[in-house]
């Protein structure tokens, strides 16, 4: 350690106490440490930075085992992500089979026609099920956000911009738009 001084009057210098001057031996005068007890501290030293290198390892075998199962789960999820879709739809699929077997044995028109009109209901419900829904176009008032106008038609009676016939039903997912509705608009004139 080095010494500290006091500076008092014009120059003069105290000395104070340091710890070689209290008794105690200077770091250069200190004894070494006996053999046995730097070998004691090495040897702990030794096992903490095993016992590191060893968590170590142990987190990086975790992280790796997580980004796998990630990746597994991600593959999953887009391969069996429409899966309660599918299951709601077979039942419209067994339906329409059974329509068709109908169809070959029966001469009775109506009688298709009615079960094609169930089977649609039963698509649509199934569709609803997961968030689809139709968009109502005839009598609205044109929206670029829902409809796409194909064609315009004239009219007296007719308001401007109103929809007056839909020629492919548009359709919302959860509220997002998935298909707009294929509309014409109709047009008014004074005659």
């Amino acid at each position: 350690m080095e010494d500290n001084h006091i500076l008092m009057g014009e120059g003069m210098k105290i000395k104070e106490a340091t710890h070689a001057e209290k008794g105690k031996q200077s770091p250069a005068r200190a004894k070494p440490a006996p053999k046995k007890e730097l070998l004691a501290k090495l040897e702990e030293a030794e096992k903490s930075a095993s016992e590191n290198h060893d968590k170590y390892l142990r987190a990086c075998a975790e992280l790796e085992n997580y980004k796998k199962r990630a990746a597994r789960d991600r593959e999953d999820f887009i391969r069996y992500g429409n899966e309660t879709l599918i299951k709601d739809i077979l039942p419209t699929v067994d339906s329409m089979e059974r329509a068709l077997e109908h169809a070959s044995d029966s001469e009775d028109f109506k009688a298709f026609v009615d079960g094609l009109a169930l089977i649609r209901d039963s698509f649509l419900a199934a569709l609803g099920r997961h968030g689809v829904e139709k968009i109502d176009a005839i009598g609205k008032g044109f929206d670029p956000n829902f409809h796409e106008a194909l064609m315009q038609v004239e009219g007296e009676k007719k308001k401007d911009n109103e929809v007056v016939e839909e020629f492919e039903k548009g359709y919302l997912l959860n509220g997002r738009l998935l298909r707009p509705s294929k509309v014409s608009i109709s047009k008014h004139v004074d005659k």
